[in-house]
């Protein structure tokens, strides 16, 4: 992936070179303009909006800010926020700092991969932060752009790449990957069942250019009776390649880590993941800061010093009321973890 300079330029300045975010988020479909496809409703927003309900204000990262729909809600709940909006994709971005743009210098969006943050924040004077909220997945909008080559259900490139300037797209992973690498990648990244019956037909079809073409291979390489559950056979070929392409779960670990010890004393973080992979990654670096790595015995007091940095805000996931699904049926997926920071590690 392409590293990208600080960019600490506003909404609204003519200058602003916009970005996107790992799931699907801000669902919609929308053609009147490039950038309207962005202007939707944010996935389990009041519940986000619950989790930071206690700030009265500080810096929050938007660590991946899409169309800006999040961000334009907490900033509408709390005056005192201002935010820093971190995204991959310049149309992500373009779309918004045009949303944002009533908010003025409460907000900066910065075209950058969220495992920069550190140094991004850095790079404008910001060491510490009040909160922080990961949006991960492919973005609706995104899957809904043929040319963007993310969906198995419409003809374009094989492109799957978040930031479009990225040196390595799907088409150079699917035509020179070993069949044993492209197994391993259906298996880690998409719980393909028939992992090597597909890596072996993806070689044999070489060379591959376009998302239908793989589609039909993919569908193809599926024994016909597994074809009939599960929705579309192509499904989780295309999420493994995408997370695969933009080395999704490889920086969340460490991304995480880094925006936890962001964190002031009773700051927030809140993340919204679709996939079990990220689930897990999530799952584990919260219980991680949770306990500090303790290896007691449960249900005995620490004794090993292990340092506690934050608490879980819920036990388990937060998933989506049935009102949201049936309004927005990409939601289904979403899992919303949170935590606290503690005022000292004990």
């Amino acid at each position: 992936m392409t590293d990208h300079p600080s960019d600490p330029r506003r909404p609204g300045d003519p200058s602003f070179v916009g970005s996107a975010g790992i799931g699907e988020r801000e669902g919609g479909r929308g053609n009147a303009r490039p950038n309207a496809g962005f202007q939707h409703e944010p996935v389990m927003l009041a519940e986000v909006l619950a989790v930071f309900e206690p700030l009265t204000g500080g810096v929050v990262v938007d660590a991946t800010v899409g169309g800006g729909g999040h961000t334009r809600a907490l900033l509408e709940a709390h005056a005192g926020m201002s935010i820093v909006g971190l995204d991959q994709d310049p149309a992500a971005l373009d779309a918004a700092a045009e949303r944002l743009a009533p908010f003025g210098d409460r907000v900066v969006l910065l075209r950058a991969r969220f495992d920069q943050m550190t140094e991004q924040l850095a790079a404008i004077g910001v060491d510490a932060i009040a909160g922080f909220l990961f949006d991960l997945g492919v973005s609706s909008p995104q899957l809904d752009r043929a040319e963007r080559g993310f969906s198995y259900r419409s003809e374009g490139p094989l492109d799957m790449r978040m930031d479009p300037s990225a040196s390595r797209d799907a088409a150079t992973l699917v035509n020179t990957a070993s069949e044993t690498e492209l197994a391993r990648i259906l298996r880690d990244y998409g719980d393909e069942r028939f992992a090597g019956r597909v890596a072996g037909a993806i070689v044999r079809s070489r060379p591959i250019a376009l998302t239908t073409d793989l589609a039909e291979i993919v569908r193809d390489a599926i024994p016909a009776a597994a074809r009939r559950r599960g929705g579309h056979p192509a499904k989780r070929t295309f999420q493994a390649l995408r997370i695969a392409v933009n080395q999704e779960l490889e920086i969340l670990p460490d991304a995480l880590d880094d925006a936890i010890a962001l964190l002031v004393p009773g700051g927030r973080g809140a993340v919204l993941a679709y996939h079990s992979g990220e689930d897990r990654i999530v799952k584990d670096r919260f219980r991680f800061a949770e306990n500090g790595g303790c290896t007691c015995p449960p249900r005995l007091p620490c004794a090993c010093g292990a340092p506690r940095l934050v608490r879980l805000l819920t036990r388990g996931a937060r998933t989506p009321s049935a009102i949201e699904i049936e309004r927005n049926p990409r939601a289904e997926s979403a899992r919303l973890r949170s935590i606290e920071k503690l005022a000292t590690a004990s």
